[in-house]
C-alpha cells in the first residue's frame, strides 16, 4: 500500500466518524490543555518568586538572633541570651570580601507629616541599604554614614508614604514625627514594588539606633551581609559564623545564605509544577483509555472492511500500521487542539489577572505531545493486533 493510499485510508476512516472522532481526540485535548495551563501557571509562579527573592541582588546573606534547630522559630520572635547587637553587625565588615553591611529593626508607628496622619512601618536601619537592597533615592538622599548610636534624626520615605503625606510636593527639609519623636526628611525612595506581600514603598526608614530605642528593643531583627561577585557563599558564611561565636561564645544565632533560600526554593517550586502537570497527565490518561475504547469499538464495526482488505493482499503489518495511524492521528490532533486552547486560557489569565504571572513551560508541553502520541500507539496497538489477526474468509463473512 502506498504511503498516500495509507494517508487517504486513514483520513477517511476519521471523516467517516466524524463525531466518535471528535469526542476520542476531546479527551485528549483537555488532557493536553489541562497540562499546559497547570504548568504554565506553576512555572510563572516560579519566576516570579525567584523574582522576588533575587531583587534585591544575589549576593547577599542573613544573620537572625537565635538558633532556629533549637528553638524552632526565628530568633527575631523570642529572646536568646545574647541579643544581635549593633557592635555584631560592625565586626562584620572587617570580613575579607564582605562589602556592605545592613542591620535592620523593624515596627509600626503613626508617621505625622504636613497635617496629616498615616500608620505605616518604620525600618531602622544603616547608610548601605541603597548598595545592599539595591533601591535608590528618587529625591535627596539616604541616610548619612553617622555614628549609629549617636545618629542625627534624619528620615527617607518610601515612595507610597511620601504621596499619602505629602502628594506631589516636596518633602525635602520637612519635619514629621514618627512615634512622637521629630524628624527631618532629607530624601525619598524610589518605587519598589511589593515582595511576597510585603509593600517597601509604604515604608519610613530611620537610623537603626534610634528605631531600637522607639521600639524598645535590645537585639536587632537581622543583619544582610552583602559579598563581592564571585565570592564562596559557604565560605563567607562560615566566616560570619566564626566571628559571631567568638564575639558570643555559641552559636546563638542563624545564618541562611540566599542560595540556600533559593534552592529550597526551587525544590519546592519544582515540586508544585511537577504535580500539576501530574493532575494534566491524569487528564491524558483517561484520554488514552478512550483512544482505546474507540478503537476498540472500530475494528468491531469493521471487521468486514479488514477482511476485504486481506482478502485483497493487504499483509498483517499494513493492518496494524492503518489502526495504529488511525489512534496517533486523533492523539496527535487531540494535542494539537488542547496545546492552542490551553495556551489562549493561559494568556487570557494572564491578561485578565495581570498579578498572576503565566509563563508556558515548553519542556512540559514538549513532553504533553509526546506522551499524547505515546498513549495513541499504545492505545491502538491492541485493537490494531486484533484487527490484523483476523481470519480473511471470516471477516468478509460479516460483511
Amino acid at each position: 500500500m502506498r504511503p498516500g493510499d495509507h494517508l487517504h485510508f486513514t483520513g477517511s476512516a476519521i471523516r467517516a466518524h466524524r463525531t466518535r472522532s471528535l469526542l476520542t481526540g476531546l479527551g485528549i485535548a483537555v488532557g493536553i490543555a489541562a497540562v499546559v495551563l497547570l504548568t504554565a501557571i506553576g512555572e510563572g509562579v516560579q519566576r516570579f518568586v525567584l523574582q522576588e527573592f533575587t531583587q534585591f541582588g544575589t549576593n547577599l546573606l542573613g544573620v537572625s538572633p537565635g538558633k532556629t534547630e533549637t528553638f524552632g522559630v526565628s530568633g527575631a520572635v523570642i529572646s536568646n541570651v545574647r541579643p544581635l547587637s549593633l557592635d555584631d553587625a560592625e565586626s562584620l565588615t572587617n570580613i575579607p570580601q564582605v562589602r556592605a553591611v545592613v542591620p535592620a529593626v523593624q515596627g509600626n508607628a503613626a508617621v505625622e507629616g504636613n497635617g496629616r496622619t498615616r500608620r505605616t512601618t518604620v525600618l531602622g536601619t544603616g547608610p548601605s541599604v541603597p548598595e545592599v537592597w539595591q533601591i535608590e533615592p528618587a529625591l535627596g538622599r539616604f541616610l548619612p554614614d553617622d555614628e549609629p548610636r549617636r545618629a542625627r534624626a534624619f528620615a527617607v520615605l518610601g515612595s507610597k508614604v511620601r504621596s499619602e503625606l505629602f502628594g506631589t510636593a516636596s518633602p525635602l527639609g520637612e519635619r514629621i514625627r514618627i512615634g512622637g519623636e521629630t524628624y527631618r526628611v532629607i530624601g525619598t525612595m524610589q518605587p519598589k514594588g511589593q515582595m511576597l506581600g510585603f509593600d517597601l514603598d509604604d515604608m519610613v526608614y530611620i537610623p537603626v539606633a534610634r528605631a531600637m530605642a522607639m521600639f524598645d528593643r535590645e537585639s536587632l531583627m537581622s543583619v544582610d551581609v552583602l559579598y563581592t561577585p564571585g565570592a564562596d557563599a559557604d565560605q563567607i558564611a562560615e566566616r560570619v559564623r566564626e566571628r559571631l561565636i567568638a564575639r558570643h561564645g555559641s552559636e546563638d544565632f542563624t545564618i541562611v545564605t540566599q542560595d540556600q533560600m533559593l534552592e529550597v526554593l526551587g525544590s519546592v517550586m519544582d515540586v508544585l509544577t511537577l504535580a500539576v502537570g501530574a493532575l494534566g497527565a491524569i487528564s491524558l490518561l483517561v484520554g488514552g483509555i478512550g483512544i482505546l475504547t474507540i478503537m476498540t469499538i472500530s475494528v468491531n464495526e469493521r471487521t468486514a472492511e479488514v477482511g476485504l482488505l486481506r482478502a485483497l493482499g493487504a499483509g498483517r503489518g499494513q493492518v496494524i500500521s492503518l489502526f495504529l495511524g488511525e489512534a496517533v492521528v486523533l492523539a496527535i490532533l487531540g494535542g494539537l487542539a488542547g496545546l492552542s486552547g490551553g495556551g489562549a486560557i493561559a494568556w487570557l489569565i494572564g491578561f485578565a489577572v495581570p498579578g498572576l504571572p503565566v509563563q508556558i513551560a515548553w519542556d512540559y508541553v514538549l513532553l504533553a505531545m509526546a506522551v499524547a502520541a505515546g498513549i495513541g500507539i499504545l492505545a491502538g496497538v491492541a485493537p490494531a493486533m486484533r484487527a490484523a489477526g483476523l481470519d480473511p474468509v471470516t471477516a468478509l463473512h460479516d460483511e
